[in-house]
């Protein structure tokens, strides 16, 4: 009871602080507009206004959608890629030492490089977006599920040797369950640069989702819609970390004593 009590009251204490977060930024918002003027930074309402307009439109659904769908395409094969390289990292010295260098300098790369090369390589098509996000993603992927297989305690794997138990067996209940929170570590970072790489190669060269509708807003000059489609992106990113990211992280990682006493 005293335990769910110091919960609960860590639980009001941050939110508290959250919305005291959004309170302040919104005043620093409305100070902006007075400055600079509502022409150049729209009031909060103004973009209120206009994000309703784009979803009362259909064009929402239909860019969001676009968006959404390439960018886990884009992570699917980031993580067909990098999970097993990452594997192979964390468990053997050889293909440590083999991938590590050109893991390296693929994460060392800045993400505009990746946007233009899959322009150049596959024009306005929706693979260009696909594969600016998995060639970001991919060394983060494989960079974590190396530190999590090199992190499993040895003396696990040499017991469960010393009761025969199969290779198999070790990956499924050793290796897998210690690397959990480092795989959901590689997604929550993959997944937010993934969507920031994926918007950047619209802008340069899309034909639907987010990232166009906010080049076709620029230059028309339109900044309140250039803010609300920038709004709904955040919204949804928002949605997506705490209410399916947080949640399944809670759910799969429930066995460990810290998990479960954070979820009280």
């Amino acid at each position: 009871a005293n335990a769910r009590r110091i919960a609960r009251l860590r639980r009001w204490r941050r939110t508290g602080l959250l919305a005291l977060g959004w309170i302040a930024m919104y005043l620093l918002w409305e100070f902006g507009s007075w400055w600079f003027g509502s022409r150049l930074l729209p009031r909060p309402h103004e973009v209120l206004v206009a994000a309703v307009e784009i979803v009362e439109s259909g064009n929402f659904v239909t860019d969001f959608s676009a968006s959404v769908l390439k960018t886990f395409a884009g992570f699917g094969v980031a993580t067909a890629v990098g999970a097993p390289i990452g594997y192979l990292m964390g468990r053997y010295d050889y293909w440590r030492a083999f991938f590590h260098d050109g893991v390296t300098v693929a994460g060392t790369i800045p993400a505009i490089a990746y946007a233009v090369l899959s322009l150049v390589v596959f024009g306005l098509s929706n693979f260009g977006p696909i594969l600016a996000v998995a060639l970001v993603s991919a060394p983060y992927v494989a960079l974590n599920v190396a530190e999590g297989i090199r992190g499993v305690d040895k003396s696990l794997i040499n017991m469960s040797e010393a009761f025969e138990r199969t290779p198999q067996q070790i990956r499924r209940e050793v290796l897998l369950p210690t690397i959990v929170p480092f795989v959901f570590a590689a997604i929550r970072m993959c997944f937010a640069v993934a969507w920031k790489v994926e918007a950047l190669t619209e802008v340069f060269g899309g034909r639907n989702g987010v990232g166009f509708q906010i080049r076709t807003e620029y230059q028309l000059y339109d900044i309140a819609a250039v803010l609300a489609w920038m709004s709904l992106f955040i919204v949804f990113m928002l949605i997506i970390e705490r209410l399916v990211l947080f949640r399944a992280e809670a759910r799969l990682l429930a066995w460990r004593p810290e998990e479960r006493s954070s979820a009280l």
